[in-house]
């Protein structure tokens, strides 16, 4: 994309995608407590966490400050115009784990090559109307929406 509007970085930004099939399996193997397992592969993160509050009509609380994303690409999406919580992430999942089993399910993710930036981004507010909002660094509050208009051409 970059590319085709004649920009370049200084930085090479690697893809994401990876198997998360060794994640999943360790939580399951470790008896954590999965409720949810969601990958990022359309409409990213955000979308994703839209899909599901409004599934289940609960509402969520996400901490902005508390998602990783990387600054080389953070600056990219700030070049192109786009949101990275909109942006496709084949190799990432959100999980919807027990609260008694958060801190070991972040350690053992955490200890997994392909796991290194798993953290909690949020938490289930309360049952309600399926919303999400977003926290932002400086305490501001946003309510995400499903992606709306094109999304990124799938490269894969």
């Amino acid at each position: 994309m970059a590319v085709g509007e004649g920009l370049s970085f200084e930085s090479a930004i690697e893809s994401d995608s990876a198997p998360v099939a060794d994640l999943v399996l360790g939580l399951l193997k470790a008896n954590i407590a999965v409720h949810c397992l969601r990958d990022l592969t359309r409409g990213g993160l955000a979308s994703a966490l839209v899909e599901l509050s409004s599934g289940g009509k609960w509402n969520l609380s996400v901490d902005e400050s508390a998602i990783p994303v990387r600054e080389d690409v953070r600056g990219a999406c700030e070049m192109l115009g786009l949101d990275p919580l909109y942006v496709a992430n084949e190799g990432r999942f959100v999980a919807f784990i027990d609260q008694k089993d958060i801190k070991r399910a972040l350690e053992l993710m955490q200890s997994h090559p392909l796991g290194q930036g798993a953290s909690l981004i949020g938490k289930v507010q309360s049952a309600g109307s399926g919303r999400v909002v977003l926290k932002g660094a400086i305490g501001s509050e946003r309510l995400l929406d499903m992606l709306s208009g094109e999304q990124l051409p799938r490269i894969c």
